[in-house]
């Protein structure tokens, strides 16, 4: 009786937890794009962001761009701006392309001049990555502007030409747990599950499981039937997730309890 009131605790917890149910995502890598800047002797450096595209042999825009005018001196010492993510499938991600408008501005001696713009800056300037993603991880993918290099006098014109001088940088964020269950038809959901923090999936029809975007700790697995298939719940401790890798968790095999088994 114990073993089925907690098998009915863990299935209302369900509903309160956050869910990766669909198996399609865990053949996916999520990579988020921020922007930073080392620190440059102006007053403020303005760039218009119109758009982020990413390479993985076909170029796709950002879900979700943020695109507005971004003050690159205030993104120093830690801090960044999210420009927007995207899920690629397992693979290597080649280049990124950062678009930007017209509307980008320097802040010196109290005023706010035109920086003038490459006209190639309209179909986006691409930054080399040549990075291996792995499905079931999320990245953050680090555009480093160096505004102190990026602007450059024109002379005595008083006028500033932008000429963006950008390092990439790809940083893992999570690992995640994968596995397999045993009988594969076996109906069930897997959770991960550290402190009070849980996070569940469900096998697929070859009966393995991914559960992602984990942060790096030790975590239970618990993997646990549905009532009508009158199997016993199957747990495995200390199961560490490290950032960047997929922790393989093994076989999970059901067996009948032993008071199923005596009726």
């Amino acid at each position: 009786m114990r073993k089925l009131f907690r098998m009915v605790g863990y299935c209302l917890m369900a509903g309160l937890i956050l869910s990766s149910c669909d198996n399609d995502d865990s053949k996916m890598a999520k990579i988020k794009v921020s922007l930073v800047d080392a620190p440059a002797d102006y007053e403020s450096v303005l760039v218009d962001v119109l758009d982020v595209k990413v390479n993985t042999g076909e170029w796709q825009s950002l879900e979700n761009v943020e695109k507005k005018v971004y003050d690159l001196l205030k993104l120093t010492n830690g801090e960044e701006a999210l420009l927007g993510e995207i899920e690629l499938p397992e693979g290597e991600l080649q280049e990124v392309r950062l678009v930007l408008g017209a509307n980008n501005k320097l802040g010196v001696n109290g005023e706010e001049l035109d920086l003038d713009t490459p006209s190639a800056m309209q179909s986006g300037l691409k930054i080399k990555i040549h990075s291996q993603i792995v499905a079931g991880v999320t990245y953050n993918l680090v555009l480093d502007f160096d505004a102190a290099k990026s602007i450059v006098k024109a002379g005595n014109s008083g006028k500033y030409n932008l000429k963006p001088v950008i390092r990439a940088k790809m940083e893992a964020m999570t690992g995640a747990i994968k596995g397999v269950i045993d009988p594969v038809e076996t109906e069930c959901t897997v959770y991960a599950i550290v402190g009070t923090d849980s996070i569940s999936t469900y096998p697929n029809e070859a009966g393995e499981f991914l559960i992602r975007a984990l942060e790096a700790d030790t975590y239970k697995v618990v993997v646990i039937p549905t009532l009508e298939s009158g199997l016993g719940e199957v747990a495995k401790e200390n199961v560490e997730v490290v950032v960047g890798e997929i922790t393989d968790a093994g076989t999970f095999t059901f067996e009948t309890p032993a008071e199923t088994a005596a009726f």
